[in-house]
């Protein structure tokens, strides 16, 4: 397996200190995903102090790991909490080295890099262009949503030298977080996918999130392309803020990258796009007219990077969105099959209708929303809640509801839509798995605190008793 660090790198990236030289294939911060060959690195964070997994990602199979000398991890040290290894990397912190290694990986890259970020559909737009460019050229991307302070580093110092392109995904939760994520990636090209209330309870307002994400327009390279939509109220503040060239994504007829036409159906949509002046049409399996705008942004992207937007489209008609996300499963039950559609990554108001109007597309016996509170939206939590009583009538035949805030929501529907409502997901998802009946379609989504997995998994645990009955011939 091809080195993706060697020894001399890795010390002149962190400034760390080697009892015995080793090389790495690949880096890791998580024992359970740890591949013989990675750079083991141990972090400390909410959930407990990765120097507590060294002894067991080196037995795993790693080259090394990388861990510092902070008060906590002298104790380690001093214990012989690592066995005899000697193949350790010693640094300063551990999270500052990672971000050295992640700095000194963008440098020594020579491809073409984008970065995305935006309220909603960032994740879903790095994974079109991430299918888009590896039909193409080798292609890194970030894994699963890797866009925070430990996330853009990790992806960054996963990063091949011998890659074309790569595609960095940035997020935030408060003021300050994008800037320097954005420098460390200094992209070529920027993609802003929209501005929505998502965070407002610790930004403030709409505009406060617009200068929030306009913050990595500011981090392009001086040939750079800001890729941003449009139709969103607030392109004008997004382009006052963007450096370099800018290539605009929408309907409207103008735009660079247009949406000319979304014929939707259950299970995805048939696009005509014109990017760059050349009409494309092509079949994307995701349904949605957000699913349609994504692909428009990220064939953008593709073609400001020096893709061939045509091939790109080709390549999306292979597209499936991801767990958590929109993707599609079928739940197998006694006497036939349910549909889940997951959405339980998190939620917003304006990623909750459009995940509606997805639900009301397909051809259900009962359509089913089970929705877990928005989070982080402050004063304004109680009117963006309530402000989807009417897009919830509209698209669900019955609804089910977690948290204090979807309570008010529950609560104002036509009691004929009420199903249940329980004060936690836990509580929730064995009354939703035992209300599914063949031919339902079923909705989950909620706010990432609000643990929506919790009822993804118990309808999923559904499916595999159903299979398990079918074995045994009793379903």
């Amino acid at each position: 397996m091809r080195r993706l660090w060697n020894a001399e790198d890795l010390l002149n990236a962190t400034g760390g200190v080697m009892a015995e030289k080793f090389a790495a294939t690949g880096v890791s911060i998580d024992t359970r995903s740890l591949q013989p060959g990675d750079l083991f690195i141990a972090l400390i964070g909410e959930s407990g102090d990765g120097h507590d997994h060294v002894a067991a990602a080196l037995a795993k199979g790693a080259a090394g790991a990388m861990v510092h000398l902070a008060p906590g991890a002298m104790v380690h040290l001093a214990a012989g909490a690592f066995g005899q290894a000697k193949n350790l990397l010693v640094v300063d912190d551990t999270l500052a080295a990672l971000h050295r290694l992640g700095a000194f990986a963008r440098a020594r890259f020579p491809g073409r890099l984008a970065a995305i970020t935006g309220s909603v559909g960032k994740t879903t737009t790095k994974e079109m262009l991430r299918t888009i460019l590896a039909a193409q050229a080798t292609t890194h991307a970030a894994v699963a949503s890797y866009n925070n302070h430990w996330g853009v580093p990790l992806t960054l110092a996963r990063l091949a030298p011998d890659a074309v392109y790569c595609v960095v995904e940035i997020g935030m939760n408060h003021h300050g977080e994008i800037e320097p994520l954005a420098r460390l990636a200094s992209p070529h090209v920027a993609v802003i996918t929209a501005i929505a209330p998502v965070h407002i309870g610790h930004l403030g307002s709409l505009e406060a999130i617009a200068d929030e994400k306009a913050s990595l327009l500011r981090a392009l390279e001086p040939d750079g392309v800001a890729v941003l939509p449009a139709d969103d109220p607030l392109y004008p503040r997004l382009a006052a803020a963007a450096r370099g060239r800018i290539v605009r994504f929408g309907t409207a007829e103008d735009a660079e990258a247009r949406l000319v036409e979304a014929v939707a159906d259950a299970e995805g949509s048939d696009i005509h796009a014109r990017i760059g002046g050349r009409d494309l049409r092509f079949r994307l399996p995701a349904a949605g007219r957000h699913m349609a705008m994504n692909a428009v942004a990220a064939l953008a992207a593709a073609a400001s990077l020096g893709a061939d937007p045509a091939a790109g489209a080709a390549a999306l008609e292979r597209f499936a969105p991801i767990a958590g996300r929109g993707a599609r499963q079928k739940i197998a039950l006694r006497g036939g099959e349910a549909l889940l559609l997951d959405e339980s990554y998190n939620a917003s108001a304006a990623s909750i209708r459009a995940a509606l109007a997805v639900l009301k597309l397909q051809p259900a016996t009962r359509r089913i929303a089970v929705l877990g509170d928005m989070l982080e939206l402050g004063e304004h939590e109680a009117a963006e809640h309530m402000g989807l009583v009417e897009a919830v009538a509209s698209s669900a035949d019955l609804v089910f509801a977690c948290g204090p805030m979807m309570r008010r929501l529950f609560e104002a529907l036509p009691p004929r839509l009420r199903g249940a409502h329980a004060e936690s997901s836990a509580d929730l998802a064995p009354i939703v798995a035992a209300a599914l009946a063949p031919g339902d379609a079923v909705l989950v989504k909620g706010s990432l605190g609000s643990r929506m997995k919790l009822v993804v998994s118990a309808l999923l645990e559904t499916t595999r008793q159903g299979e398990i009955n079918q074995l045994a011939g009793t379903g």
